[in-house]
This record gives C-alpha cells, sequence and structure tokens, in this order.
C-alpha cells in the first residue's frame, strides 16, 4: 500500500496547461458547422428547403423535431 504525505511542498502541485486560442479555433469552427448541419436536418429538412427526396430523414429525426419544439405534421 502506498502512503502519501501531505507536506507544504509546492512541486506536488498539478498546473493546468494552458492551450493557445489558435488551437481551439478550428475545434469551435467545426462544432458550429455540425450543429447547424444538426439543427438543419431537425428542424427544416422536408419541408419547404428540402434537400433530400422521400421522407426518410423526417421519420428518422421525427421524435427529435417533437423534442425540440419544431413543428413538423
Amino acid at each position: 500500500m502506498s502512503q502519501t504525505l501531505a507536506t507544504s511542498n509546492k512541486s506536488n502541485i498539478v498546473k493546468p496547461v494552458a492551450i493557445p486560442l489558435k488551437d481551439l479555433v478550428p475545434w469551435a469552427i467545426f462544432g458550429v458547422v455540425i450543429s447547424l448541419i444538426l439543427i438543419y436536418f431537425v428542424g427544416a429538412e422536408q419541408g419547404a428547403t428540402a434537400l433530400i427526396s422521400g421522407h426518410y430523414v423526417h421519420e428518422f429525426v421525427h421524435d427529435g423535431r417533437h423534442l425540440l419544439g419544431f413543428p413538423c405534421h
């Protein structure tokens, strides 16, 4: 069994690593694009702006539409 003693030695303190903003920007843009695509398919696809013919997308996201408050019928 290992034993750990509480000491006042500051070398045991874990410091967080700063992530530069330029490294986060591509991931933030990717997240926004994916979110917009999902919101489009849940909220608008199979309506007046349909990109895909048929009712497959509508049936796939039907319950999500009701959960998010989008009218669908």
